[in-house]
């Protein structure tokens, strides 16, 4: 308990000296932001059209810049709740580092430029995607958490928009190579926020949002909703070899995934409060694959 707690305060400790760039760099949750950027990095890839290395590089930029805005006003909107879960109550805001003010005009700030860089400098179709991208995170999924174990599926929506992001912004058209994008990361992230979502249970009850964890306190609906999700996953992630997108090597690959990522979630079932953790680091493992095998195997036109 002494060592936890000297390593806690060396924690604050080192935040502080860190500067307020650190506090900001923070504040657009650096390790999501990624996540963003890489499966919009994949849509651009992926495009049968394909575009020039500038085009891909304003992109990654204007997408950068939207999703930290999303994430440094979602950051603004739940300081309150983040300042209840032990998980989060060190972020910028609850712990007093950045003004709640200042989150805000950041937020927006870096908001607006990004989407000006997308309708300007890009296509009005990538700038779409990116504007629904952030309306459904912080005006339909954020408030949501609070209402309804629903608000999952809103976020898995918004979550699975960052590849379009990237298909449209190299010139992409609207069909079913890239529905099957978005299908795979909507799918994924279920079983990925389950696993989340019973680990840090007791966080999101004392902040007061009503995510399926809470409402299911013996983990039946979880481990169900895990099972069909990931079934749901297996079927979609073979669409982009059946749509001409990706070749045999990747749909071998996706289905020996597919099998292991599923053997990881039937072997966490029984005892989540142990395992979940496995899921979680399993789902993460799975989707970095199948960017690579994706991009290793694209069918070229």
């Amino acid at each position: 308990m002494i060592s936890n707690t000297a390593s806690l305060s060396n924690t604050k400790t080192q935040k502080k000296t860190d500067g307020w760039y650190a506090d900001y760099f923070e504040l657009v949750k650096p390790r999501l932001l990624s996540m963003v950027l890489l499966s919009t990095a994949v849509g651009f890839y992926l495009a049968p059209m394909g575009s020039s290395l500038y085009t891909f590089i304003l992109t990654i930029c204007a997408t950068a810049l939207v999703g930290g805005g999303a994430m440094a006003l979602n950051e603004y909107w739940e300081r309150e709740s983040d300042a209840k879960m032990f998980r989060t109550q060190n972020r910028p805001i609850p712990s007093g580092r950045i003004q709640s003010t200042r989150a805000l005009i950041f937020g927006l700030t870096i908001s607006a430029i990004g989407f000006l860089l997308f309708a300007v400098r890009i296509n009005w179709a990538s700038a779409c995607f990116a504007f629904a991208t952030s309306v459904s995170y912080l005006l339909i999924y954020t408030p949501l958490k609070k209402i309804t174990s629903l608000a999952t599926f809103a976020g898995a929506i918004s979550g699975a928009l960052p590849p379009l992001i990237g298909w449209f912004a190299a010139g992409g058209a609207i069909n079913y190579q890239a529905l099957s994008l978005f299908l795979i990361l909507f799918f994924w992230q279920l079983p990925h926020f389950l696993a989340i979502d019973w680990m840090y249970r007791s966080d999101y009850a004392r902040a007061g949002f009503r995510t399926l964890s809470v409402i299911d306190s013996q983990g039946t609906m979880v481990a169900r909703q895990m099972v069909v999700n990931m079934s749901a996953l297996f079927c979609v992630s073979l669409l982009p070899t059946l749509f001409l997108l990706t070749g045999s090597i990747y749909f071998i690959g996706v289905f020996i995934l597919g099998i292991c990522f599923s053997a990881a979630i039937v072997h966490a079932l029984p005892n989540l409060n142990e395992r979940a953790k496995y899921v979680l680091r399993a789902s993460v493992i799975y989707l970095a694959a199948v960017f690579i095998l994706m991009a290793v195997d694209k069918v070229r036109w």
